[in-house]
């Protein structure tokens, strides 16, 4: 604002209303700052937030591969160990027949 509409605002203006209005204007400016700072730590949460997700979903998918992993090698020894079983179940026949 120029010193000439400063000047022309202050002869319109009582003094009393012109330090209110002034009061309000650095009040909306403290608030603006306020909500400027938590809308940038709320960004900032925000990415944070975003940066654990994405390392939980990199997390989760090495545990769902090695749950498939497990599974598989279980799956493997159980056919080996019924393998087993039933040769020892052959054997056995065999020295009850023979």
């Amino acid at each position: 604002m120029s010193v000439k509409a400063v000047e022309e605002v202050s002869t319109q203006v009582p003094g009393d209303e012109f330090q209110s209005l002034e009061e309000k204007i650095y009040r909306t400016i403290e608030l603006y700052k306020t909500a400027r700072a938590g809308r940038m730590g709320a960004e900032r949460d925000a990415q944070r937030l975003r940066e654990q997700i994405e390392e939980r979903e990199e997390e989760l998918e090495g545990l769902r591969k090695e749950v498939i992993a497990l599974r598989k090698e279980r799956e493997e020894v159980r056919g080996r160990v019924e393998k087993m079983l039933r040769q020892i179940e052959a054997i056995s026949e065999e020295a009850i027949a023979g």
